[in-house]
């Protein structure tokens, strides 16, 4: 089986469109100009990407000084993006369905592992659209948010 390739920092990622738990489209274009965190969990429902999304919910203030867009990213579907952040009481911070093609996203930047669900990792892209921060955890690790905001600041 072929090596995976992670995405590598100062690559330019292509645009790509998601929906997000309102169903409404994500462009990672729309966001020029701004820092994008793409936080990727493995499935909504499980308590540690439960809490890496609150994080992002709680760091809203923090990362909007940093002139950052968080983004929660699992190849769930959007009803169920939808009722997880209901049950959250997520109201900023934007799920996308990675739902179809499956893992599309995730695939191409190589965070599609074999089990169908993405890893757990946060890539952050600059105003530019190039990757300048790759962090992939071990899937049962929650990410600590003080690091993501260090990396913004560097």
């Amino acid at each position: 089986m072929a090596e995976k390739k992670i995405a590598q920092k100062g690559k330019k990622l292509k645009d790509f469109k998601l929906k997000n738990q309102n169903g409404q489209d994500f462009h990672l274009t729309d966001y020029k100009g701004k820092k994008v965190l793409l936080s990727f969990h493995p499935l909504a429902w499980t308590p540690v990407c439960a809490q890496q999304m609150k994080s992002l919910e709680k760091s809203k203030k923090a990362l909007d000084k940093l002139n950052t867009v968080a983004v929660g990213l699992s190849i769930d579907s959007v009803p169920c993006k939808a009722a997880w952040a209901r049950s959250l009481k997520i109201k900023n911070t934007k799920l996308l369905a990675d739902f179809w093609p499956h893992g599309g996203v995730a695939k191409s930047l190589g965070m599609l592992r074999a089990e169908g669900f993405s890893e757990r990792a946060n890539i952050i892209v600059d105003e530019a659209g190039k990757i300048m921060w790759v962090k992939v955890y071990p899937i049962r690790q929650f990410p600590d948010i003080g690091e993501i905001l260090t990396a913004l600041k560097a």
